[in-house]
C-alpha cells in the first residue's frame, strides 16, 4: 500500500487514505523513477537535528544559536569553577563544587536531549495519499465548483475540537498539532520552536525541555549565591579581581528571565496547556469570544503534571530506514509501462510506443 509505516501509527480519522490499486511509477519515465531519498533526511532537512551525523547545512543560524546556548552556560560555569570554587571549597565545604558539577552535567544532558530528540514530527502524505484525501474531501459530486472544506470537527471529552488541513503536509492535523514555519514540519503537541536548542519543542521532547530550564534555574541561582558569598567572605574591592563580579553580573541578568520562563512553563504543565495554545487563547477569552473548557486538562494539577512529564515516551513516527519517492516527476515523451496513482492505461500505453 501507499500508506507509510510511520503513518499507520496515526488514528484513521487523521491518516490519509490511499486509493486502491495505486501503482508505483514505471521505469519508462526519463531518468528512471522519481529519485528516492531517506525519509529521515527529508523530515529533518529544515531542522537543527542531526542528519547522518551532521547538522543540516541549510540552517546555519540555527547552528549558531545551538552553539551559543551551551557556550554562555559553559563560560559562566568555567569561570565559577576556576575563580570561585577553589576559595569556597577551602573556606566552606567541598560540597559546593560537587553540587555545581552535578547540576551542570544535568543541564547539558537535558539540553542535548531536547536538541537531538524527535519532537514528534508527522511524516508528510505521499502523492497517492494526498490525491486520495483530495478526492475524499471533494465528494460533493456537484457540477459547479465549490472550494472543499479544509476543517474537520472531532469530539474530545465533550468539547468540539476543529482539525485544520495542512497544505504543506497534505493531511488533517491531529489535535494539538501545528506546522512549524522554521522546521517546515507538522509537530505533535506543538509547544514552540526554540532557537536556543535548535529544535521544535513538542510531544516527545517537552519533558527534556522543561527539565532543562528548571535545572538551569537551579544552577544559575546556585552560582549567583556562591559568587555573592565569595565576594562577601573576601570583602575584596572591585578593582582587585573583576572575574567574580562578571559572573555575578551574568547570573543576575540571566536568573530573572530563566526563573520567569520556568514559572511560565510550570503553569502550562499544571494546566496541561502548550505555549501555542496559551498565546492563541485556544481555551480562554483572548480571542474575544467566550472562554471554553480545556478538553485535555485532567482537572488536577498532579494528574496534569504526570500526564505531561511522566509516562513512556511515545514512539517516533519517522522511519529512519525508509525511503520516499520525490513528489516531482519530470515530463517525458516516453510513456511509463505502468499507470501511476490509480490511472487507467490507455491503448497507446498498452500497445507500446507509437
Amino acid at each position: 500500500g501507499c500508506v507509510h509505516d510511520s503513518q499507520r501509527c496515526l488514528p484513521p480519522e487523521y491518516r490519509p487514505v490511499s486509493p486502491q490499486g495505486c501503482a508505483k511509477p514505471g521505469p519508462g519515465i526519463i531518468n528512471g523513477p522519481p529519485p528516492e531519498s531517506r525519509l529521515l533526511a527529508q523530515c529533518l532537512a529544515h531542522s537543527g537535528l542531526l542528519t547522518n551525523g551532521l547538522l543540516a547545512k541549510e540552517k546555519a543560524p540555527l547552528r549558531a544559536h545551538l552553539l551559543m546556548a551551551p557556550g554562555v552556560e559553559l563560560r559562566t560555569t568555567v569561570l565559577f569553577f576556576v575563580f570561585d570554587c577553589p576559595y569556597l571549597a577551602r573556606k566552606l565545604t567541598l560540597a559546593i563544587p560537587i553540587i555545581a558539577a552535578i547540576l551542570f552535567f544535568f543541564v547539558m544532558s537535558c539540553l542535548l536531549q531536547t536538541s537531538f530528540t524527535d519532537p514528534g514530527i508527522l511524516p508528510r502524505a505521499t502523492v497517492c495519499e494526498a490525491a486520495a484525501l483530495e478526492k475524499q474531501i471533494d465528494n460533493t459530486g456537484s457540477s459547479t465548483y465549490r472550494p472543499p472544506p479544509r476543517t474537520r470537527e472531532v469530539m474530545i471529552n465533550g468539547q468540539m475540537v476543529k482539525l485544520k488541513y495542512c497544505f504543506t503536509c497534505k493531511m488533517f492535523r491531529p489535535p494539538r498539532t501545528s506546522h512549524c514555519s522554521v522546521c517546515d514540519n507538522c509537530v505533535e503537541r506543538f509547544d514552540h520552536h526554540c532557537p536556543w536548542v535548535g529544535n521544535c519543542v513538542g510531544r516527545r521532547n517537552y519533558r527534556f525541555f522543561y527539565a532543562f530550564i528548571l535545572s538551569l534555574s537551579f544552577l544559575t541561582a546556585f552560582i549567583f549565591a556562591c559568587v555573592v558569598t565569595h565576594l562577601t567572605l573576601r570583602n575584596s574591592k572591585l578593582s582587585e579581581d573583576t572575574t567574580p563580579l562578571s559572573c555575578l553580573v551574568i547570573c543576575f541578568f540571566s536568573i530573572w528571565s530563566i526563573l520567569g520562563l520556568s514559572g511560565f512553563h510550570t503553569y502550562l504543565v499544571a494546566s496541561n496547556l502548550t505555549t501555542n495554545e496559551d498565546i492563541k487563547g485556544s481555551w480562554s477569552s483572548k480571542r474575544g469570544g467566550e472562554a471554553s473548557v480545556n478538553p485535555y486538562s485532567h482537572k488536577s494539577i498532579i494528574t496534569n503534571c504526570c500526564a505531561v512529564l511522566c509516562g513512556p515516551l511515545p514512539p517516533s513516527l519517522i522511519d529512519r530506514r525508509g525511503f520516499v519517492q520525490s513528489d516531482t516527476v519530470l515530463p517525458s515523451p516516453i510513456r511509463s509501462d505502468e499507470p501511476a496513482c490509480g490511472a487507467k492505461p490507455d491503448a497507446s500505453m498498452v500497445g507500446g510506443h507509437p
